[in-house]
């Protein structure tokens, strides 16, 4: 209406006028995330709300529901099942590389279980949520009206954290959608750190060069990138932004006896639902598309992901990996589409756009934070000069503010006599008593030489732009040493038609350490470094391959097998995992000996006349040995591998060959070696045979191993005292034997 009047109008004109709209409200307010923060709208938003309610880190945690009622009142209106979407995967830890909420509940599975109601968990901030946020309340970002004009709400966070790469993005808006892959922050900040070293050849960067920071994407779930020497598709996407990547599920073979194999599946590709999978292998195996599977299950627990597929005998483990990467979401294509929001408006981004516009977007931080922390500096300032005249001058300004009549007065004769401002004056009048004090006093001018410092410092830093870039480096370096971790996927490279590629063959070759302490940690050591192991001595020290199988023995005789290379390396053991966190075993159980198993060694055992052995021993001097190929490999459940009587406990254990000898030491310094032949090989529920005669006063054994030629004995005492013996000293005898005097002990 017009005027009371009706217009007429063009259906054609109206229609793409209200759709191009509507189109625009979409990809700028609901689907795209912007370059800067990586964020869409209401991502934003929830974050926002949260540290508005100071829902921090260190805060307590609140009811969802409120969180989505704060989002929705005052930054959101749309329906409160989006937000809670929308919030409860940022705290997934299978969707996002790294979480920026921390969830209280049931908020969702691999398996597709949906999140419980909101009125059932809770939220608050994660660490890395609060750099998103930092300085967010120092002018450092333009603020706009909510929906209703009551209150503002930042455009855009400051976002100290690369987002959009680390955490990725996915979206659809009209005509367009998004398909951003997570990332390595460690990576990403060294291709950051690198880009701000080289900043006036920035130019001249190509992407090849960032590709040796950011070799690809790293997704939550860890898996296989695939690729092909003859067509780098990663280079191609990540120049042009768009491309597709092969992605498939980390898989190794285990041998269970019997001539049987098992493939067991521990990664699964970005966001495949492990229930669908399951059952999509299931409908497979029992149409017939899928053969030679025996067994389906699944033994996920609290140590990971562990789906089992049990083969037949006549099986080949490398067909059946093929037919499931051909028929299930095990191999997968992902979509890379590098859009994002740029100035408002929807680009298609490369990696170097990407990077260098979240730069420019720290510098610009930089400079508004640098801005305002100069500015209150000043007004600090100029009120520490007007109080250090008050102080210089203290009888005359005290007697001028009591002979006035009221507060005005006292403030205009301030200003006037000592030429003061009016901001000065008022400080002069309200500053207490006890700042009167000596102490007081140079308390204030101690901190008004650091406040002219720091405008110094900040006034140099706002010149140089040099200096702002050292500035974002080093809180990119912080950043990274901060929340850095191992990358999780594996990029391998195909050569034509092969075996599928399993988790087997990404492990390098090579010798490391494995340290397991008496406080409950397990970690890796690289070779080249010694490992530190501060003043207690480790439970276990072991020079390994990560090849090896790793075996962890309890004092009850229960073993838990795990891989050595899914063992976190560093460099400080007490900062190791702890093992019921990487092994099957739990908390509660004792850990007494370790042995690293060789693959080699278990192909040898299937030969006795130059198998190997793994020897046991008990502190009631009773040994075993088994087998190495009757142990079973790295699995979720622990095994019984020795049936240790109720009042004794495992003290040991060791591999050995035929031919070898062992050596048993008891608590009152006697010896004993003899053959290991005089021991039959025994199963794993076996109890062992009596190794050891123990004397009514030496009743305990405390230490066996195998004889090893040219090596030594050392024995110490609870004194401290110690003794050194050769082995060749020790006369090999029969088992079950009092042994010889290895040491004379004070009591004896």
């Amino acid at each position: 209406m017009v005027n009371g009047r009706i217009r007429p109008v063009n259906i054609d004109d109206e229609m793409q006028e209200a759709y191009l709209s509507y189109a625009m409200s979409v990809i700028v307010s609901r689907a795209l995330p912007d370059v800067r923060d990586g964020l869409k709208p209401v991502h934003r938003r929830i974050l926002y709300a949260m540290y508005d309610m100071r829902l921090g880190p260190t805060s307590a945690h609140k009811k969802s529901a409120r969180i989505v009622g704060e989002v929705l009142g005052k930054y959101h209106p749309h329906g409160d099942q989006a937000v809670y979407d929308a919030m409860t995967r940022m705290a997934q830890g299978f969707s996002m590389r790294y979480r920026l909420v921390d969830g209280q509940g049931n908020f969702g599975s691999i398996d597709g279980d949906t999140p419980a109601a909101m009125r059932y968990t809770e939220a608050r901030l994660q660490e890395l949520a609060s750099e998103m946020l930092t300085d967010i309340s120092k002018d450092t970002v333009d603020f706009a009206p909510n929906f209703d004009d009551t209150m503002q709400e930042p455009t855009v966070l400051p976002a100290a954290v690369p987002n959009l790469l680390v955490n990725g993005s996915t979206g659809i808006a009209v005509g367009m959608s998004t398909s951003i892959p997570p990332h390595n922050i460690s990576e990403v900040c060294n291709a950051l750190i690198f880009m701000l070293k080289n900043w006036v050849k920035k130019d001249n960067i190509q992407i090849e060069d960032l590709m040796d920071f950011i070799p690809g994407p790293d997704f939550p779930t860890g898996g296989l990138i695939v690729s092909s020497n003859t067509d780098d598709t990663l280079a191609s996407a990540y120049g042009s932004g768009r491309g597709k990547i092969t992605t498939r599920a980390k898989v190794h073979v285990e041998e269970i006896g019997r001539g049987r194999n098992q493939l067991i599946v521990t990664e699964l590709p970005y966001q495949t639902n492990k229930s669908a999978l399951i059952e999509r292998i299931a409908d497979l195996v029992r149409d017939g598309k899928i053969e030679g599977v025996a067994d389906l299950r699944d033994e996920s627990d609290r140590q990971g992901m562990r789906i089992v597929m049990e083969l037949n005998k006549i099986s080949d483990p490398d067909h059946v990996l093929r037919r499931l990467f051909k028929l299930t979401p095990l191999e997968t294509t992902f979509s890379i589409i590098l859009l994002a929001l740029s100035g408002g408006e929807p680009r298609v981004l490369n990696l170097k756009q990407i990077l260098r516009l979240f730069l420019d977007h720290r510098l610009e931080i930089v400079q508004r934070r640098s801005k305002f922390d100069l500015e209150h500096a000043k007004e600090r300032s100029h009120i520490l000069e007007g109080l250090l005249v008050a102080l210089k001058n203290l009888d005359k300004a005290i007697q001028m503010i009591r002979n006035a009549k009221d507060s005005s007065e006292a403030r205009n004769r301030l200003m006037k006599r000592f030429k003061l401002s009016q901001r000065q004056a008022n400080a002069i009048l309200e500053m207490p008593l006890r700042r009167l004090a000596r102490l007081e006093q140079n308390q204030l001018r101690d901190e008004y030489k650091q406040v002219k410092k720091e405008i110094k410092r900040l006034e140099n830093l706002l010149r140089s732009p040099k200096k702002m870039r050292e500035v974002i480096s080093q809180e990119l370096d912080a950043i990274k040493n901060n929340y850095g971790d191992r990358r999780r996927t594996d990029i391998v490279a195909t050569m034509g038609d092969r075996s599928p590629v399993t988790a087997g063959d990404l492990v390098l070759d090579e010798q490391v350490w494995v340290v397991i302490t008496k406080h409950g940690k397990i970690a890796k050591v690289a070779d080249n470094r010694r490992p530190a192991v501060g003043r207690h001595a480790p439970l276990a020290l072991l020079r390994v391959n990560t090849r090896d199988t790793l075996y962890l023995f309890t004092d009850r005789g229960e073993c838990a097998a795990l891989h050595v290379h899914t063992i976190a390396t560093v460099e400080d053991p007490s900062k190791g995992a702890t093992w019921d966190s990487v092994s099957a075993l739990s908390s509660n159980d004792k850990i007494v000996a370790a042995v690293g198993l060789p693959p080699a060694a278990r192909e040898s055992s299937k030969r006795p006349a130059s198998g190997v052995y793994l020897f046991l021993s008990t502190h009631m001097g009773t040994v075993k040995k088994v087998k190495v190929s009757d142990l079973p490999g790295p699995s979720s459940h622990t095994f019984s591998v020795m049936n240790v009587a109720q009042v004794d406990t495992l003290i040991a254990a060791c591999l050995i060959y035929t031919s070898s000898d062992v050596l048993l030491v008891t608590s009152h310094g006697q010896a004993i070696r003899f053959s290991a032949q005089q021991v039959r090989p025994m199963g794993l529920g076996a109890a062992g045979v009596q190794g050891v005669k123990l004397g009514d006063d030496d009743n305990r054994v405390v230490g066996m191993d195998a004889v090893q030629s040219e090596a030594d004995l050392i024995l110490i005492a609870e004194s401290g005292d110690a003794n050194r013996t050769a082995l060749t000293e020790f006369p090999t005898k029969g088992r079950y034997g009092k042994g010889v005097r290895a040491w004379k002990t004070q009591d004896r």
